[in-house]
C-alpha cells in the first residue's frame, strides 16, 4: 500500500474495501519475502540388537532422517540409534524397520523441533515427475505443488495477481521482481 485516502464518513469505509486491500498487501509481501516453508521433526530412539543397527540407518536415510548418536545399552546385548525424521517422513517407519529387523527393534517416536523444508516452494525451474520422489532441492515445490492439488487451486501462485498492474509493471522495469 503506498497510497491511502478513506473517506470522512464511516458507512463509505467499510471492511469490504480495508479487508481485501490488507489482503492483498499481505498476500504479496509473503511471496515478495522469499518465503519458506517448516516441517515438525521427529526425535527418533531406535532399541534393537546390535546387528540390526546398519539397517536402521538405511531406513533413516531412506527417510531423509539422520543418526545423531549410536551405542550399546549398559548391561545387555541391545544397542540403541537417536537420530532425527521428519514427520511427514515417518509414516510406515516402525513397519519399515520392524520389517528389516525381523521384529527386533522397539522403536520410539517424539516431537523435537520444526526444520525447513530444503528447497524453494515456489521455484518454478524445478522439474517434478509423476510417481517418482523429488529431489532434496525440489521437496518444498513437491509440498506446495501436491498441497494446492489437493485443495483444487492452480499450481502457480504469482505476486501479479494481488498487484496492481501498474506497479507491476514499475517493479518489474526496476528489476525487483526478477522473472515473478
Amino acid at each position: 500500500i503506498t497510497d491511502v485516502l478513506l473517506a470522512g464518513e464511516a458507512i463509505f469505509r467499510g471492511g469490504g474495501q480495508i479487508i481485501p486491500t490488507s489482503r492483498r498487501a499481505c498476500y504479496s509481501s509473503f511471496l515478495m519475502a522469499s518465503p519458506r516453508l517448516m516441517e515438525p521433526v521427529y526425535a527418533v530412539s531406535v532399541t534393537g540388537p546390535e546387528d540390526s543397527h546398519t539397517e536402521v540407518y538405511n531406513v533413516l536415510a531412506r527417510r531423509r532422517g539422520h543418526v545423531l548418536s549410536d551405542g550399546p545399552v549398559a548391561g545387555t546385548p541391545l544397542y540403541r540409534v537417536n537420530g532425527l525424521i521428519p514427520v511427514i517422513d515417518s509414516f510406515g517407519f516402525e513397519t519399515d524397520l520392524r520389517i528389516k529387523t525381523q521384529g527386533s527393534s522397539m522403536v520410539s517416536l517424539v516431537f523435537d523441533n520444526w526444520s525447513i523444508v530444503p528447497g524453494d516452494p515456489l521455484d518454478r525451474d524445478q522439474i517434478l515427475r509423476p510417481l517418482q520422489p523429488a529431489s532434496v532441492q525440489a521437496t518444498a515445490r513437491d509440498f506446495v505443488l501436491k498441497t494446492r492439488r489437493r485443495k483444487g487451486l492452480s499450481e502457480d501462485v504469482s505476486v501479479k495477481t494481488f498487484l496492481e498492474p501498474e506497479f507491476y509493471q514499475s517493479l518489474m522495469e526496476s528489476g525487483m521482481l526478477g522473472d515473478a
